[in-house]
Parts: structure tokens; sequence; C-alpha cells
């Protein structure tokens, strides 16, 4: 009995955890639910070393309730699997969604080898990870209220001919006059919140400039900097996001984890390819189309790149260097063909990731 393996499909929620359970070859699920709290977990992983035979695996959706559950009940008998949600194979005449349902589904699908698993990152990548996603917040929030102010400029008819939210411009916000007290006072809340916000986000990125100069960031983050649009705040972002490039088995893995590959519905001799995919992680997609934009411009090495490339291995430079000759020769051969440029920029951030790839793997440890 020891060589049985019992499944545990999870349903979890904010309250609740609705569980499911196979042992062995089992057809009928035992189910029950349990509070989603600390001490409640306790006695579930004491009830399944108690009544599984053998090996546990246990197995639930990623989604808000983040990785705390999965760390949990992770034991010596148990092991728990973080499954990903866009990946579940789900049946098209299926109507009907329960809790309940759900736990079956998950740990019939799990017995059967369906499912794709997370790789959860560790509390120190899960919390350099935060502070990079506290950062974007605050960027957002920063846009916003700058659209926020602009938006009343442009109502009041007033319009500044220079760029915007530089320190001209900001004098220029300064020296209006305002005939009605209350607009004042709304474009000194404005300011404040905006004052507010550019230091937060200072002080966000003063945090994760130090982070990239420990380890095991340090040198990761200088192979990064070597290609052309990288800088120490979008490197730190990108390794921090991605946290594990060990699965990504290849390039095009990692070009479909992002996102950036064409998505496709063929069927006998027709071949049908849409826009990108758009899944996976958000933040790096955005960062690498950005970056993109870079390689419009014919290919150099400026001073700010020669200083950043200083003590970097030869083998990396050589891999960014064939990154910015191919990347800014496709994008101008695409440009001559009157291809969108916001597409230009797609397909050439989805090469990019496959350079980014190329120079990474030595920082990734044999197993």
């Amino acid at each position: 009995m020891k060589d049985v393996t019992t499944y545990v499909g999870i349903d979890a929620h904010k309250k609740d955890l609705f569980i499911a359970m196979l042992i062995g070859d089992g057809t009928t699920p035992v189910a029950w639910t349990v509070p989603n709290e600390p001490n409640a977990v306790k006695r579930l992983v004491r009830k399944l070393e108690r009544e599984a035979p053998g090996q546990v695996q246990c197995c639930y959706e990623a989604g808000p309730c983040g990785y705390a559950l999965q760390r949990q009940l992770t034991t010596g008998r148990l092991h728990c699997q973080v499954i990903a949600p866009a990946l579940i194979p789900r049946k098209p005449g299926e109507r009907i969604k329960t809790n309940q349902r759900d736990a079956r589904k998950l740990v019939e699908l799990h017995r059967a080898g369906l499912l794709t698993e997370v790789r959860p990152p560790t509390l120190e990548e899960e919390a350099v990870r935060d502070l990079c996603r506290a950062r974007d917040d605050a960027r957002e929030d920063l846009q916003r209220a700058r659209h926020r102010l602009g938006k009343l400029l442009l109502r009041r008819g007033l319009h500044f001919s220079g760029r915007n939210w530089t320190r001209a411009h900001r004098h220029w916000i300064d020296s209006l006059e305002w005939a009605q007290p209350a607009e004042r006072v709304v474009v000194d809340d404005y300011l404040l919140a905006i004052d507010h916000l550019e230091a937060r986000l200072i002080e966000l990125d003063t945090r994760l400039g130090e982070i990239a100069q420990t380890d095991p960031y340090r040198e990761p983050v200088g192979w990064l900097r070597c290609f052309r649009g990288i800088d120490t705040l979008t490197a730190i972002l990108i390794l921090a996001e991605l946290h594990d490039f060990r699965r990504f088995p290849s390039a095009r893995a990692l070009m479909a984890y992002l996102g950036l590959v064409p998505g496709e519905d063929s069927s006998g001799e027709k071949q049908r390819r849409g826009r990108i995919t758009r899944t996976g992680n958000t933040l790096v997609r955005r960062l690498l189309v950005e970056t993109a934009w870079h390689y419009q411009h014919r290919p150099s090495i400026g001073v700010a790149l020669v200083k950043r490339r200083k003590g970097q291995p030869g083998r990396v430079i050589a891999i960014a260097d064939k990154a910015q000759q191919r990347l800014c020769r496709r994008f101008r051969r695409l440009a001559e063909h009157h291809k969108p440029a916001p597409k230009i920029a797609v397909a050439i951030a989805r090469e990019l990731a496959g350079f980014l790839w190329a120079a990474l793997q030595p920082a990734v440890p044999a197993k």
C-alpha cells in the first residue's frame, strides 16, 4: 500500500478550501470543505498523512491566494503543485461550474497527468517580485495623476508649447493664474499627488538598484545591460518577474510564455494565424516592446553602452551585438514593407526575447 499515490485537488478561495481526494485507482472522489486558515490547513495536512497510505500529490489553481497554501501543504510525504489555470483542459459542453466540481475536475486531471505546473518562486524571489510590481503600480498611478491634471488644463483651453512634465512645464503650471479659488485647490491637490508619486518612484527605483547589485542578481543584471535599450531597472524587472529561466527549455518557450507568438486556428490544409496570444507575463512583455523601439535606429554603441559592457563576458557582448545588428536590420526591412510600427515593435520584441534567453543561459546552474 505504500506504493499507492493519493491525489488531492483543491479549489482554493479566500475563506474556504474545497477538497476532492482520490486514493490510487479509485473512481469516486472523497469530498469535503475546510476553512482557509493556517490551523485548519495544518489539520488538513495531518488528516491526509493519516489517511493516505503512500505519497500525496496535491494541486490547486494559481490565483489571488498566491503560493502560501503550497508552502503550507508541502511536507515530507505531501507534494503540492500550483497549476496554470489557462492551460487546464475544458470540455466545450460543460455548462455547470461549482466549487465541488472544480475540485473533482482538478484531482481527476491531476491523476491523468494533464495539468501544467507553475514553478513557485522562493520567499526571496517573491519579495523582490512584489517590489518590482509595487514600482510598476507607482508608475501607473503617476501616469493617471498626470493625466487628470492634463485633462483639467485641456478643458480650460490651456496648452503648453513644449514637452510635458519637464521642469519648464512644471514652472508653467505653477505660474498659471486661476480666477476661481476652487480651481486653485484642485490644481494644488493634483500637484501634491504627483509630487508624492514621483518621490515614491524615486525611492523604489533606488531600492531596486541596490538589489540589482547583490547576489544572485548582480551577474545576470550585468549581462542584460549589455543589450541596447536595457539598463539596470529594466534588467532587474525582467529577472524578478521570470525568476527562473530553467523552466524555459528553449527561446521559443520563453516567447510563448510572454504571449509574443501569434495565435493560430488551423484545420486541415488551412492555416489561420492571428494576433499575438497576449498570455503570460504582461509586465515583461511591455518592457520588451518598449525596448524594441530602440532598434529602429541604425546599429551603434554609444558611450553609455560602452560603460555598461565594461567587464562583462565577451560571449554575452557578442550575443548583444548580434541582436543589435539583426534587430535593427529587421526593423528597417519591415518598415520598408509598410508594416504598422506597433506590429514591427512586437516582432522585434519576440526576437529580442530569444537573444535574452541565449545570453542568460550560463546564469542557470546545472541541475
